[in-house]
């Protein structure tokens, strides 16, 4: 769930197999615009029948499942090399572990319709960062402008004249936190695991064991057993790892592979409006003027951060 979970490497795609129709690739790209929006209903529904880190626990766990039968049918062995396997384990919380035990948590006190949005803010938190960290991007007039701009979306959203009232600050805060997980952990991984030779269905895999692994520690320590399992909370958790973590990860892939990144990329902006299409009408969540209105500025303010900005495939989503 923000924006585009995935580990970027500079290897090649996954390895082409033999040759075989596929769905057109606008189809695959609305069917991804459309698992990513729908996470944040499915966390939503999750932690109404579990606790937040036992729906990241469980979403992660369908994801590695997802990856690990995809690693199989291809005959792609895990990386190798203890160096590998660290960097890997801090991908993992950063990208993973962290932005989505948080979105869980925020989703406790916010509408799924303001998590959503406030995931499409990543690309804001990695133009400000990479400033700092990366020497090769070059600030621009304009996309400086998309930065700017991007926040005044932020304060609408929030209603920032309004004094932030009816706000959830810790929860929004969480959200906006996990949004900016996700450009730290994209900035670790090109400093430390660009050149791996492993392929990324490898490498996402080993950063999905690592993260469950994480979640599967972390857990028994803040949660007890539920008394009962909930049905319609445990088969939305299971389709927010299945889909969400796993499946769309694949898709997202062949994407890259087929049409490039810069057109691949292109479904961050339209996560949040499914997003919020889904919390209104699935979830009857209520949705003030401002939220729509900010998100569209937070969105533009995204696209001109990426204006003459070479793209890398790979990112986070909820």
């Amino acid at each position: 769930m923000s924006t585009v979970t995935t580990t970027a490497t500079s290897e090649p795609a996954l390895a082409a197999g033999p040759s075989r129709p596929r769905l057109d690739w606008r189809l695959r790209f609305g069917a991804l615009a459309l698992i990513w929006g729908f996470s944040f209903l499915f966390i939503k529904v999750g932690t109404q029948g579990y606790a937040p880190f036992q729906v990241t626990l469980g979403r992660l766990v369908f994801g590695t499942a997802v990856l690990a039968a995809a690693m199989a049918v291809k005959r792609q062995r895990l990386p190798r090399g203890t160096r590998t396997w660290g960097h890997l384990a801090v991908a993992a919380f950063l990208l993973n572990a962290l932005p989505f035990s948080l979105f869980a948590y925020a989703e406790l006190t916010i509408p799924s319709t303001l998590a959503g949005i406030c995931n499409a803010t990543s690309p804001l938190w990695g133009m400000a960062l990479s400033l700092v960290a990366l020497s090769e991007d070059r600030p621009t007039r304009v996309r400086f402008a998309g930065l700017g701009l991007g926040f005044i979306g932020v304060l609408t959203v929030l209603g920032a004249w309004q004094g932030f009232h009816g706000l959830d600050v810790t929860g929004t805060a969480m959200a906006l936190l996990a949004s900016l997980s996700y450009p730290v952990g994209w900035i670790y991984v090109r400093r430390t695991l660009a050149g791996t030779g492993d392929s990324h269905l490898a490498m996402t895999g080993a950063q999905l064991l690592l993260a469950t692994v994480q979640l599967a520690v972390v857990t028994p320590l803040f949660t007890s057993l539920p008394t009962h399992f909930a049905l319609l909370p445990l088969l939305a958790i299971a389709a927010l790892g299945a889909l969400g973590t796993g499946l769309a990860v694949l898709v997202q892939y062949g994407l890259v592979a087929e049409v490039g990144p810069t057109t691949a990329q292109m479904v961050t902006y339209f996560i949040p409006v499914i997003a919020a299409a889904a919390g209104v009408a699935v979830l009857g969540e209520s949705l003030r003027w401002s939220t729509p209105a900010g998100a569209v500025i937070v969105l533009a303010g995204a696209a001109l951060t990426q204006v003459g900005r070479r793209p890398r495939a790979g990112a986070g989503r909820a």
